[in-house]
């Protein structure tokens, strides 16, 4: 195997599939340096990300029938993740808040405390400027592992506290994908870390995720008014389009006439895994009949956000030159569950207090059905 040495991206250089060559050429984003790097292992299966937000730009796996297929939606240059051309969270390490907290408020120590409103009423992913935008700092390299660095100052997007965080990607000889996320502070604050990268099983950015079969671990799940913000409640799934556990293809009920779905757009909302942080429990799986490619995810947080691109529009173009349409992608985003500062669920808490350590581990498994 290549040592693994940096691509630094000049213009429009590929990071998909078809990626082959290394850039050695400097390349800045507010005045931080920028690049790709390789993980790859012994079945061929090979990830890309950048340190730009900490985004997985290309994760290529096995097929049924042994060919390379990338699996996840993005770009073709680094630059085209750039806010300034796209606004997107294709692949992105979330931070310091994963998905929406009601009216951009949270209150710590007693105070309540104003966040950008950047999605409506709401603060959404850690506001405008959230660590999807960010440069991290590239802590080790190796052929298997990425560790990434950042600082985020007191008063970042108004959360209080100095946070300095790290995200470990590590590749194994299994096919999996291992993502440890930990973070410290120096105040009081709140923190909810994940990735946002948005699967395509069938290899095909053009096709849309319908027909992917989808298989939940949760009994429950917290339901949302229309501006996406959950209502307090934790609610069965029995008898509702919600019920996922038993496969189910992700197009079977997403035009049911159901509230829910009309509040969300079709699915976006978060699952309450019956795994409770046993992550040795696979807590979702997804499989494309297309390509018998499939998706274990496990993790020790107590929620799944699953997004199924409902506001992908044909507007955007990705790798290939590719017109991304509605549902062209799925997200699996484990997670505190949404609002939680401001709802107190015990089994969510939110809040990080100095001393103490943030710590959360996702695993993307993949394979073939059988």
């Amino acid at each position: 195997m290549k040592k693994n040495i940096m691509i630094i991206i000049l213009a429009a250089v590929v990071v998909g599939t078809a990626c082959q060559s290394q850039n050695k050429a400097a390349m800045t984003y507010n005045g931080k340096e920028v690049g790709v790097y390789t993980l790859q292992n012994k079945n061929g299966m090979i990830v890309r990300i950048t340190n730009f937000g900490g985004r997985i730009v290309s994760l290529i796996v096995p097929d049924e029938n042994g060919e390379m297929q990338d699996v996840v939606l993005g770009f073709d240059s680094i630059p085209d993740y750039y806010p300034e051309n796209h606004s997107s969270d294709f692949g992105a390490a979330i931070g310091r808040y994963a998905n929406r907290l009601r009216n951009g408020q949270i209150t710590v120590d007693g105070k309540v405390i104003q966040l950008p409103r950047n999605n409506g009423p709401h603060c959404l992913h850690g506001g405008p400027t959230g660590w999807q935008y960010q440069v991290y700092d590239v802590e080790s390299v190796s052929d298997s592992q990425l560790v990434l660095a950042l600082t985020s100052p007191d008063g970042d997007n108004n959360f209080p506290g100095t946070v300095n965080a790290r995200v470990t990607y590590t590749l194994t000889d299994c096919n999996e994908l291992e993502i440890h996320y930990e973070a410290t502070t120096d105040k009081t604050t709140v923190i909810n870390m994940t990735n946002h990268a948005y699967f395509n099983l069938n290899g095909d950015g053009r096709t849309t995720i319908l027909n992917h079969l989808l298989t939940l671990n949760a009994d429950r799940y917290t339901p949302i008014d229309s501006t996406y913000i959950p209502l307090g409640e934790l609610l069965p799934v029995e008898g509702t389009p919600m019920d996922f556990r038993k496969a189910k293809a992700v197009g079977t009920d997403i035009l049911a006439d159901f509230e829910q779905l009309r509040n969300g757009n079709g699915y976006d909302h978060n699952w309450v895994l019956n795994t409770q942080g046993d992550s040795t429990q696979v807590c979702a799986r997804l499989e494309s009949p297309t390509t018998g490619i499939v998706l274990e995810v496990f993790t020790t947080e107590p929620g799944i956000q699953v997004y199924t691109g409902n506001f992908l529009d044909g507007t955007v173009k990705g790798k290939g030159g590719v017109a991304y349409p509605q549902r062209s992608a799925i997200c699996l985003e484990t997670q505190k569950y949404p609002d939680s500062p401001n709802n107190h669920w015990a089994e969510s808490n939110a809040y990080l207090k100095p001393g103490e350590k943030y710590n959360s581990w996702t695993k993307f498994k993949f394979s073939v059905g059988k």
